[in-house]
């Protein structure tokens, strides 16, 4: 029998922006958001798999189709949202990425600077956007997505690795920063999680018996799993204390 799943009071009718949302760790979040009766904005380039997504919840959810690599377009959505939420916007998750597998010899600058504007850039400039927009006296939550790849580094990901590197650095130093102003900012580093796309693209019976014996616990990591972390950091009342951390939600195979 499984436990009833965990109801964040605090974070109904609250404002919370999640990019990539439309699929895989991204989809599982809006809808856990969702359930919470928060009043979720998502984001995303696929615009079918959005506008079905927000179609099959529909109450507390609203898709716009944003590329995080243009900036006008993100400033753009993220005044749209912030005209919408009066008392200002209460999260901030920074969840889309790529992953692309590429050798080091294979890569051009302009993959690397593109995968760079997408898994990095974007997250500052989501940050610098959203954090004036945050209610000091209600408190904020800032959440970005790493990997457990930074500390497992596997081959031909350098690029991947790089920049999920930069995510932790990032967010350290804007816990820092943005403290004063009541904002925790914290990452995730999720492990190796059966979204479909990995299922389809990467996830072999081998890749399976690999997981099972370098976890800790032998379990698929599920992208609701990933959501339930992510519902824990926003709530200021279950996790006011926490800033400034990465937080490995990965089973324990980094240190395996």
């Amino acid at each position: 029998m499984t436990s009833p799943l965990p109801h964040y009071p605090d974070l109904k009718k609250r404002t919370v922006i999640i990019t990539g949302g439309a699929n895989g760790i991204g989809e599982a979040m809006v809808e856990t958001f969702a359930a919470q009766e928060a009043e979720v904005y998502f984001c995303d380039v696929d615009l079918e798999a959005g506008h079905q997504l927000a179609a099959k919840i529909g109450r507390h959810t609203h898709f716009s189709k944003v590329d995080l690599r243009r900036e006008v377009q993100v400033i753009r959505w993220v005044e749209k949202v912030a005209a919408a939420s009066p008392d200002g916007i209460d999260v901030l998750i920074n969840n889309a990425a790529r992953d692309p597998r590429i050798p080091l010899d294979q890569i051009t600058m302009a993959e690397w600077d593109d995968l760079f504007a997408l898994n990095l850039r974007a997250m500052a400039l989501t940050c610098r956007e959203v954090a004036p927009r945050m209610n000091p006296k209600r408190g904020g939550s800032i959440i970005n997505f790493s990997s457990v790849t930074f500390h497992i580094a596997p081959t031909e990901m350098s690029a991947y690795v790089a920049t999920k590197a930069g995510i932790v650095g990032l967010t350290r130093t804007l816990s820092r920063e943005l403290g004063p102003r009541n904002i925790r900012v914290n990452a995730i580093s999720p492990g190796w999680v059966m979204t479909e796309r990995q299922l389809k693209q990467y996830v072999t019976p081998a890749v399976k018996r690999f997981l099972r014996k370098t976890q800790c616990i032998p379990y698929l990591i599920q992208p609701s799993d990933m959501a339930q972390v992510a519902l824990f950091l926003s709530s200021q009342t279950a996790s006011r204390a926490i800033t400034g951390q990465e937080i490995l939600a990965d089973l324990g195979q980094a240190f395996s």
